[in-house]
C-alpha cells in the first residue's frame, strides 16, 4: 500500500503504478469537506468519471452519484456446477456458446417481449440498507418511468466489459461466471440524480468545484433519499438480471449436453453502490465504484480480463480499504488507445493458443483484449492483505458485450 497526502486527508492506494490522472481524481476526493478518514484506491484503480474506478470512499452526511457510477448494482455472479471438464469437448462448447447468444441479448439489444414480471424486484420502494431515520420517501419517478423498458432488459448482458464465461477449476469442475449490471435503468437513474446534484450545487454556491464532477446531495434532503432508494432498486434489478441470465445459461448447457446439472456453489457480488456502514467507530455512507466488499470471511469474486484467470477469494476485512478489494483486473489503457495500438492478430493468437473460444474478431473488439487490462496475477498480489485466493478459475469460452 502506498500513501499520498491530500489536502484534507490521505489517499491509500493498493495500485503500485497509479496513473497521474487517476491520482488527480483521488486528490479531488481528498479535498471534499465531507470525506471521512481517507480515500482508498484498489489494485485495479484507473481513471473514471469524477471518481476513479476501483475507488472507495466513506462520506459524512452526503451521497455522490458519480461516486457510484452509471451502472448501479453492476456485479458478478459465479456458479460452480456438477459438470466436469471431461463432459465437454470443444465442439459442444461452441454449440453452447452459440445457443447462449440466442437466449441472452448482447450489447444494446433487449428482448423483443417483456419478461415475467414476477422476476423483477419486489417493489420500486425497496428499503435502502442502513438507517435513514425512517424519513418518508417519495415515489421513485425514474424507476417507475423506466419499468416497462426494464422488463425487456431483464436477462440481458449489456456491452463494454460485461461477459458470460465458462470456466474450470483445478479439479476439473465447470463454473459459469457472468458480469453485468442494471442496464439502461441504472444509467437513467444515475444521470438524472447527477444532473440534479449539479443544479442544486450551483444553486447552493457549493465549494465543490464543478470540473471535479463530484456533485453531491446532502443526506437529509428529499433528493438524496430518492436517489438512494432508486439506486437500491437498480441494485436489486441488477441482481435479478444476473440471476435470470444464469438460469438460462444453465438451461442451455443442460439441453445441449442432455445431462442433469446441479449448482454446487453460487456467489453474487456487487461493485457499484453506496450504503451505510460503520468504519472507525462512525456510521458513514460508503461509496464503492468498481470495488467489492471484502469483509472478513466473506466470499469475493475478482474476474480477470478476457482470456486470463479469474479468482474466488475470501475477504480479510482490512479496515484501511474499508473492507474492500478490487472488482477485477482494471484497465491498463483507454478503449481508444487499445483499438489504435494493439495488434489484432497477436491478440487472437493468444486466445487461440490458450484454446479459448472467444469473440475477438475485429479491431473494434480490441478494447476488451487482455492486453488492454492489467495483469490479474499482479493485482491479486498487490491486494494480498485485502483478499486471499480460494479458487483459481481458467477460461474455456467467453462471450463479451458488444
Amino acid at each position: 500500500m502506498k500513501i499520498y497526502k491530500g489536502r484534507n486527508t490521505y489517499i491509500k492506494s493498493w495500485c503500485d503504478k497509479l496513473e497521474q490522472q487517476t491520482l488527480d481524481q483521488a486528490m479531488n476526493l481528498a479535498r471534499l469537506p465531507f470525506i471521512y478518514h481517507h480515500v482508498a484506491l484498489m489494485a485495479d484503480a484507473h481513471l473514471g468519471f469524477g471518481m476513479p474506478i476501483g475507488g472507495v470512499i466513506a462520506v459524512k452526511g452526503a451521497v455522490i452519484p458519480n461516486a457510484v457510477g452509471v451502472d448501479e448494482g453492476c456485479g458478478v455472479i459465479a456458479v460452480k456446477t456438477s459438470l466436469q471438464i471431461k463432459d465437454l469437448d470443444i465442439d459442444t462448447l461452441k454449440i453452447i456458446m452459440d445457443e447462449i447468444r440466442e437466449v441472452v441479448p448482447i450489447g444494446f439489444h433487449s428482448h423483443k417481449e417483456v419478461q415475467d414480471e414476477e422476476l423483477m424486484p419486489d417493489t420500486a420502494f425497496s428499503e435502502v440498507q442502513g438507517d435513514f431515520r425512517k424519513l418518508p420517501s417519495e415515489k421513485l419517478s425514474i424507476c417507475n418511468a423506466q419499468y416497462n423498458s426494464a422488463l425487456k432488459q431483464l436477462g440481458t448482458l449489456g456491452g463494454g466489459n460485461h461477459f458470460i464465461e465458462i470456466q474450470k477449476d483445478k479439479c476439473g469442475s465447470i463454473w459459469i461466471m457472468i458480469h453485468s449490471g442494471s442496464r439502461n435503468l441504472g444509467y437513467k437513474v444515475a444521470n438524472h440524480y447527477n444532473k440534479l446534484a449539479v443544479e442544486l450545487n450551483n444553486k447552493w454556491f457549493s465549494k465543490v468545484e464543478k470540473e471535479w464532477q463530484l456533485a453531491f446531495l446532502p443526506i437529509d434532503t428529499k433528493e438524496a433519499r430518492d436517489y438512494l432508494h432508486e439506486m437500491q432498486y437498480c441494485v436489486n434489478f441488477a441482481l435479478a438480471n444476473r440471476k435470470l441470465m444464469m438460469n438460462r445459461v444453465i438451461g442451455v448447457i443442460k439441453e445441449i449436453t442432455n445431462m442433469k446439472i446441479s449448482v454446487l456453489e453460487k456467489i453474487d457480488v456487487i461493485h457499484n453502490y453506496a450504503c451505510w456502514e460503520n468504519h472507525f467507530g462512525k456510521n458513514v455512507i460508503v461509496h464503492r465504484k468498481g470495488a467489492t466488499s471484502a469483509r472478513k470471511g466473506t466470499l469475493c469474486i475478482v474476474p480477470g480480463s478476457q482470456g486470463t484467470a479469474s479468482y474466488i477469494g475470501i475477504g480479510l476485512g482490512n479496515p484501511a480499504s474499508f473492507n474492500s478489494c478490487s472488482h477485477g483486473a482494471g484497465r491498463l489503457m483507454s478503449r481508444t488507445k487499445a483499438r489504435e495500438t494493439l495488434n489484432l492478430n497477436e491478440e487472437i493468437k493468444k486466445m487461440n493458443d490458450a484454446g479459448i473460444i472467444h469473440t475477438l474478431e475485429s479491431t473494434k473488439n480490441l478494447d476488451e483484449a487482455s492486453s488492454a487490462y492489467k495483469d490479474i496475477n499482479m493485482v491479486m498480489y498487490e491486494q494480498r492483505d485485502l483478499v486471499t485466493i480460494k479458487t483459481k478459475l481458467t477460461p474455456l469460452a467467453v462471450i463479451k458485450g458488444d
